[in-house]
């Protein structure tokens, strides 16, 4: 990456719509959104070859994700995600929470298992059901690793040091939307999983990060001097810090509606099963 002399140089639009980046790093990941649109597209198709439908918001989901991910690494803000901070956590934010939830609600591990041949079937179930990924997608793990990444990148040296290296910056890209991925699918995500928390747990998950970003939100933009002095302006990271602040705290009470949506889904079904059961307890054999 380039350093300009400019600290925080102005957004300009042109330079949004038309700076696509085409780096060695950039060209990769976007192999890899298009692969994982092209295999959940066709996954989609062999499911419906075999007469059965799949959710078409869950496919549009799926594929706003990968959008977004586009967005976030090969369009034009990332043009500015080492010369502007505001622009950076818009970067964050699209990875970590809007990119990561849409891959949840996606599905993916659920289309591939019925999607699949019975030898994968049960290849993935023993990867789902392996100690490691046991360990990794535990709660207390999921959310440590989410929050600590939010405090540890912007509160410490790490952000100015990604910004002075650009292999740690491509990594830390990946570790956004991983962790990301992994706190969303444990919240809201629709696929199966070796821990699954009772709706209340899920909404008390969420509420522990209301105070993390407010206290991220608080420093910056509280902040008396740059967050990466040799980069950015002051008043940047404080734009930067309101972005995040405020973006944050809605995206959480966003997946908290979400959850009380799933939540009494969850309750309609299971009330919808109890009437069942009692019908057929009611039902006399001949």
């Amino acid at each position: 990456m380039v350093h300009t002399s400019v600290l925080s140089p102005p957004v300009g639009v042109h330079t949004l719509l038309t700076g696509w980046q085409w780096g060695a790093g950039a060209v990769v990941a976007l192999g890899v959104e298009v692969a994982a649109a092209a295999w959940y597209l066709a996954a989609v198709h062999r499911l419906a070859s075999r007469g059965r439908a799949w959710s078409r918001w869950r496919t549009a989901s799926f594929l706003a994700g990968d959008v977004l991910v586009v967005v976030a690494v090969q369009s034009g803000l990332a043009a500015y995600d080492d010369k502007v901070f505001a622009a950076h956590v818009v970067q964050h934010l699209l990875l970590m929470n809007f990119a990561a939830i849409c891959y949840a609600l996606g599905a993916p591990v659920t289309l591939a298992l019925q999607s699949s041949r019975r030898r994968t079937q049960t290849g993935l179930l023993k990867v789902l059901h392996h100690p490691v990924v046991a360990a990794v997608t535990n709660p207390v793990v999921v959310a440590t690793l989410a929050y600590a990444t939010m405090v540890g990148y912007f509160l410490t040296p790490l952000y100015r040091l990604s910004l002075e290296h650009p292999w740690l910056h491509e990594l830390t890209h990946v570790h956004f939307l991983v962790s990301g991925t992994l706190f969303w699918w444990l919240v809201v995500g629709l696929d199966p999983s070796r821990w699954r928390l009772s709706h209340p747990a899920k909404l008390g998950l969420l509420a522990i990060g209301i105070p993390v970003t407010a206290v991220l939100g608080i420093v910056l933009t509280g902040a008396h001097s740059s967050i990466a002095a040799q980069f950015h302006t002051v008043a940047d990271t404080h734009r930067g810090g309101a972005i995040l602040w405020v973006a944050g705290e809605l995206t959480t009470v966003a997946a908290m509606g979400i959850t009380v949506f799933q939540w009494m889904r969850f309750e309609e079904r299971e009330a919808v099963r109890a009437d069942r059961r009692l019908d057929a307890g009611d039902v006399v054999p001949g």
